[in-house]
């Protein structure tokens, strides 16, 4: 393992970042539960139904409740969830682009409708204070800006 120093590094965490789209989502999550109770369970008597789709609904959700931290180094890029590390080196990245909340890394020359799949979405932090920093260094590895 390498002692070597992020050139760049944040958490996000959205969860706590935006509060009141959080409190939204939790009282949506709340009906959606709910009525798929009332639904699944009470209706049909089959509690099967009301648990699968609240798995695969929060697990879908879920790296909007936990912390990312992102580390940059000179030839990789670590991303750590909650148990999980992902590690991506730049050279597997053709292009690079802004999106709503951060930047994807597109795997081919031109972003692509696969992105979401194949390549790998960077969230800022709230105070967005390391997005021009990203970018110059984003632009000096990747070097194509879509």
């Amino acid at each position: 393992m390498s002692n070597e120093e992020p050139r760049l590094s944040w958490t996000s965490h959205p969860f706590v970042d935006y509060p009141i789209t959080s409190i939204v989502l939790a009282i949506v999550l709340i009906i959606i539960a709910v009525l798929l109770w009332q639904i699944a369970v009470v209706q049909w008597n089959t509690p099967l139904f009301y648990i699968l789709p609240m798995i695969i609904l929060l697990a879908a959700l879920l790296p909007y409740f936990i912390p990312t931290n992102y580390q940059f180094f000179e030839n990789k890029i670590t991303i750590f969830y909650l148990f999980v590390k992902v590690e991506r080196r730049y050279s597997e990245f053709g292009c690079f682009y802004a999106d709503k909340k951060g930047v994807m890394l597109s795997t081919f020359q031109q972003p692509r409708r696969l992105d979401s799949f194949r390549g790998q979405s960077i969230r800022f932090s709230k105070t967005k204070k390391e997005k021009e920093a990203l970018f110059d260094l984003l632009e000096e590895k990747i070097g194509k800006k879509a």
